[in-house]
């Protein structure tokens, strides 16, 4: 017995000894997907996913430290420890939880093409046959689009950023973008840029390649600090802080997406 104590007390030491102690995280953030996260004129991070995760680490007792990182390398660089976190409107699907585990849900936002004000345009490969589309790389849009786009005659351009999608897409160089609804919406749609665009058609829907609601991105190994996450968005969501957050940028439930 009193083997088996030391070896129990020796194995609780290394356990302990072997959990991280988490008074700062590093989120992993790319700034130029409005409303959820960009730049302020000062060259602040700012939006919607920015507040909630800032109330997330109040709660946790630690520290936000944001990282800016292009969107089609926020998992190779959460898995090489350039943070801890990412916090970019990124969706959960299969694909991508084969390398990286993810918090409890944050928020639901559809994917929705937009095109030019009059334009016949509608999102599906007999459509856009010969056309050029904008997407962001490593989103779950350009996932779609090549999927079941490309190999009908689509031509799906990958852009760094959504900011130069748009960009892209106001000059003429793009016949249709597709994105996330409610950054199309917000973003774009109800901005003075957006003015002389719209909506093509509904939502898509694919669970395999467009995913299930976004989540917080985390290494698996760190267990404790998905389980901190989880336990913090409880609370808000019972207190109501984060239905307060939201309500500055969504006249609807960004939970729910309705």
């Amino acid at each position: 017995m009193k083997k088996f104590a030391l070896c129990l007390a020796l194995a609780l030491m290394a356990a302990s000894a072997g959990a991280k102690e988490w008074k700062t995280v590093r989120i992993g953030v790319d700034a130029s997907y409005p409303p959820f996260e960009s730049k302020s004129p000062d060259g602040k991070i700012v939006g919607f996913a920015v507040d909630l995760t800032r109330a997330l680490c109040t709660r946790m007792n630690v520290k936000c430290v944001w990282v800016e990182q292009d969107f089609d390398s926020m998992i190779p660089a959460l898995k090489a420890k350039k943070f801890d976190a990412i916090v970019s409107s990124m969706t959960v699907t299969d694909k991508r939880r084969q390398q990286i585990d993810f918090s409890d849900k944050l928020f639901d936002a559809g994917t929705r093409m937009v095109v030019h004000a009059g334009s016949p345009l509608q999102p599906n490969a007999q459509s856009l046959k010969g056309r050029r589309v904008g997407v962001e790389q490593g989103t779950t849009q350009e996932t779609y689009a090549k999927t079941y786009w490309e190999s009908k005659g689509v031509t799906v351009v990958p852009y760094q950023n959504q900011d130069q999608v748009y960009t892209d897409l106001l000059s003429g160089r793009l016949d249709a973008s597709l994105q996330d609804e409610v950054q199309a919406s917000v973003g774009f749609l109800k901005t003075p840029r957006g003015k002389d665009f719209t909506w093509a058609g509904a939502a898509l829907s694919d669970p395999k390649t467009l995913g299930e609601g976004t989540a917080i991105g985390l290494r698996k190994e760190d267990g404790e600090l998905k389980a901190r996450f989880n336990q913090a968005m409880k609370e808000i969501h019972q207190d109501g802080t984060f239905d307060k957050l939201a309500k500055p940028y969504f006249d609807f439930d960004i939970f729910r997406n309705r």
